[in-house]
């Protein structure tokens, strides 16, 4: 199995899919940086209508529009509203999210590592996608990716406090090992920031990239996307690592 198909209730016009184990069938020579053979590889499986929008993460809260001028930009997320254009994150074991609309004209990709969770990359591409669309917050639904699960995440203090220094009902999702040390649930933390900015239709949250090594262990890649004659997006999210991907396309 090449990819995962997540259940979640997009429009008919909207695909999405991350992929698994070696993503594409290829062991990537450099996960930051796929070259032309390897993206070729990966547009003939998924049948994308563009080749990815790669960006350079950095484990920041920068969020671009997914196009051309912007390709290899420095940034943990893209969006787009133009058909055709795929955007593209990549993971390890961090967080892939794919946000769409319940009309399935705008999509987005974010790489949601422990920093940038903690620092707002979500919060970002919400206000980003808000200003391109302009509607409520309930109109909104996210898919959460396959990242380490919560029985494995162990982190320290830092981590800890990184989150609950923001959000106090950030306790919920840290469960104490003592000598300092707690395994965190990154499903849940990306479900109290979309939640604190009014998004509440959170599919997915069901893998764990750690323990699942039959399904995750080098790159993956996820896409969400519409035909290309409609006026809406194709995502696609690379999530798996040893490198992981998401990537996601209009």
């Amino acid at each position: 199995m090449n990819y995962l198909t997540p259940d979640w209730p997009a429009p008919l016009n909207i695909k999405a899919f991350t992929t698994t184990r070696l993503g594409w069938g290829v062991r990537l020579a450099s996960p930051q940086n796929p070259t032309q053979a390897e993206t070729q590889q990966l547009v003939s499986l998924l049948n994308l209508p563009n080749q990815p929008n790669w960006l350079t993460q950095h484990h920041g809260i920068t969020v671009v529009e997914a196009k051309p001028a912007n390709l290899h930009a420095q940034a943990d997320a893209s969006f787009t509203l133009t058909p055709n254009q795929v955007c593209v994150v990549m993971t390890a074991d961090c967080l892939p999210v794919l946000i769409t609309n319940r009309q399935g004209n705008c999509v987005a990709a974010v790489h949601a590592g422990w920093r940038g969770l903690a620092n707002g990359v979500i919060e970002n591409t919400l206000a980003l996608l808000n200003q391109q669309v302009n509607q409520p917050a309930e109109e909104l639904l996210v898919w959460l990716g396959p990242a380490i699960g919560p029985a494995k995440f162990e982190v320290g203090k830092d981590v800890y406090e990184a989150f609950v220094s923001r959000h106090a009902e950030a306790m919920r999702a840290f469960a104490p090992q003592g000598n300092e040390k707690w395994l965190a649930d990154l499903y849940a933390l990306a479900r109290l920031r979309l939640a604190a900015k009014g998004v509440t239709t959170v599919y997915g949250g069901d893998y764990c990239t750690y323990t699942q090594e039959d399904l995750f262990f080098f790159p993956t890649a996820a896409i969400v996307a519409p035909p290309a004659a409609w006026r809406v997006l194709y995502g696609w999210t690379k999530s798996n690592i040893a490198h992981k991907m998401k990537l996601m396309a209009t």
